[in-house]
């Protein structure tokens, strides 16, 4: 790879890194990057490499919001749920078509867009500390929420992280901070289930997933601190223009206007 691709790279991870620690969705800005700048890439290898960097950003992120939101640790007993589903949606993955999931998805993120600006209270009351025990329904709703969202990243991925914050802030009665704290946690482990099928496929670029990590990581600081000191408001906006920003880019790739 020549420099100007190695700093493209680089710029797209530390972006992809921000979007991620703020509501998710970097997926779309480092994959679709990587497969311009490297045409003979499979797509497969893409996937896997960005997981790398995904991992080590999102974890710094989570790490930085679980020290403000100390209750959101509670979220690590649902991890190993979350890497399982992962790592059999990514055996899946290449039996899915991409044709019939991305209208579903697109669907979805407008359902999410619509919802959020007709709720203008949503995800702005403070539950950040909620410590209480889940009665039976909330514990089967986040246990359901967990195990299908893993799988979803295991297959398709976009729009993770955007589908963990409203669905936490859904079931928990959290605000989007609490929500996302908790949202990444469960992220990492959805990112390491998808490595591990990944690298058992002989897919990883190493390198390559270690070097965006830098950046990645550095962008996922700046996201989340960036949460911390402009709260739910800023989630809020963000929220919406990763939503229609997802969509479109979603829309296009069914329609054919891009690679």
């Amino acid at each position: 790879m020549s420099a100007e691709i190695i700093t493209a790279l680089l710029v797209g991870s530390l972006a992809a890194g921000w979007v991620d620690a703020v509501v998710g969705g970097g997926g779309l800005i480092l994959i679709p990057l990587i497969l311009v700048l490297n045409p003979t890439m499979a797509p497969a290898q893409a996937l896997a490499t960005n997981k790398v960097a995904a991992i080590f950003g999102t974890s710094s992120a989570a790490i930085t919001l679980a020290r403000r939101v100390p209750s959101a640790l509670n979220a690590l007993k649902y991890a190993p749920l979350a890497l399982i589903g992962s790592a059999g949606g990514a055996l899946l993955a290449a039996s899915v078509d991409k044709q019939i999931m991305r209208p579903v998805i697109i669907v979805l993120l407008l359902a999410v867009g619509l919802f959020t600006v007709a709720r203008p209270s949503f995800g702005a009351v403070s539950g950040t500390q909620k410590t209480a025990k889940l009665s039976r329904n909330r514990l089967l709703g986040v246990l359901a929420l967990v195990g299908a969202i893993g799988v979803y990243d295991g297959v398709f991925g976009p729009g993770t992280g955007l589908f963990l914050i409203m669905g936490f802030t859904m079931i928990l009665g959290t605000d989007f901070i609490a929500s996302a704290a908790r949202a990444k946690i469960i992220n990492v482990s959805t990112n390491i289930g998808a490595l591990l099928t990944f690298t058992l496929q002989g897919e990883v670029l190493w390198l390559l997933g270690l070097a965006l990590a830098v950046t990645n990581v550095a962008g996922a600081q700046i996201g989340a601190r960036m949460v911390l000191g402009r709260g739910t408001g800023f989630v809020r906006v963000v929220l919406l223009v990763v939503v229609v920003v997802m969509a479109g880019k979603l829309a296009l790739d069914q329609f054919g206007v891009t690679g």
